[in-house]
């Protein structure tokens, strides 16, 4: 078999299982089991797959079509920029999320120290620091194996210029911050199991209930935001498309100035933030 007609086949065999993105899952799996670039690809499409090549592949489009999300397989995704690894302990870093660490960076005073509730994978604190001019931080995250996969991400782009340390929110946490960002559980309970497969059964699934209304962790890390914050320190999170409204008024009852809801790419309300 050829790469071009492993290729096709695997195309055929994700669609078949109605995978969005067959035909850029297939390839980006083909590139992952074979180490060939898109140009190799064409030098090499009519050539003969290596026997233990196709195998691999095969294995790997079998654990695609039965909804295992790509980056699970692959072990990594790209965000803003820089490679995080991921596994079926932290949620996958979406793009919806950049505009969060896109907002931080714009507002976020140089040599800052920066806390980040419910880290996860650490992408967010981890770009901030990456990124952002003389920035340090923590990130906490109530799972530890979700921290497993943070300490490594962050001694692997940003060495020990981020701490992570297990917490629910606030607990544990000590000193002030300049910032404090997060991406919390923000998903309504009954909305959880209309997911999409890949997410509902493979995502953690404490990374996205948000309990019933969605606002849990709205409500408690704007009610003691202010005790870690300095003077004129900032509040961002990310919110739900229509939480906008909702997280503004938390953020102002809290005492929280010029708060704003920014957008994302896609025009959906995305971030709320303000400052002491």
């Amino acid at each position: 078999m050829t790469f071009k007609e492993a290729l096709n086949k695997g195309i055929l065999l994700l669609e078949s299982e109605d995978i969005l993105d067959a035909k850029i899952d297939a390839w980006l799996l083909l590139s992952f089991v074979s180490g060939i670039t898109k140009a190799q690809y064409f030098l090499k499409q009519s050539e003969e797959i290596p026997e233990n090549t196709l195998y691999k592949y095969k294995e790997v489009l079998l654990r695609r079509a039965s909804h295992v999300p790509l980056q699970h397989i692959t072990g990594e995704q790209d965000f803003m920029g820089l490679t995080f690894w991921v596994n079926e302990h932290v949620l996958i870093p979406r793009q919806d999320t950049e505009t969060l660490v896109e907002e931080a960076l714009k507002v976020i005073p140089s040599g800052s120290h920066v806390l980040d509730l419910c880290t996860g994978s650490g992408c967010v604190i981890i770009s901030l620091v990456a990124l952002g001019q003389g920035l340090s931080g923590i990130g906490v995250d109530i799972s530890e194996d979700a921290l497993v996969v943070a300490r490594e991400n962050g001694t692997r782009i940003v060495g020990k210029k981020v701490a992570f340390e297990k917490g629910d929110l606030f607990t544990g946490v000590q000193g002030r911050f300049n910032a404090i960002v997060s991406n919390p559980p923000y998903i309504p309970t009954a909305v959880v199991e209309g997911l999409a497969v890949e997410v509902k059964d493979h995502e953690p699934r404490l990374a996205l209930d948000g309990t019933e209304d969605g606002l849990l962790f709205y409500r408690r890390i704007t009610a003691s935001a202010q005790d870690y914050l300095n003077e004129g320190g900032w509040l961002l999170v990310e919110i739900g498309y229509d939480q906008g409204q909702d997280v503004s008024k938390l953020f102002t009852d809290a005492g929280f100035k010029d708060v704003e809801v920014v957008q994302d790419l896609a025009g959906n309300d995305r971030v709320v933030k303000g400052h002491l």
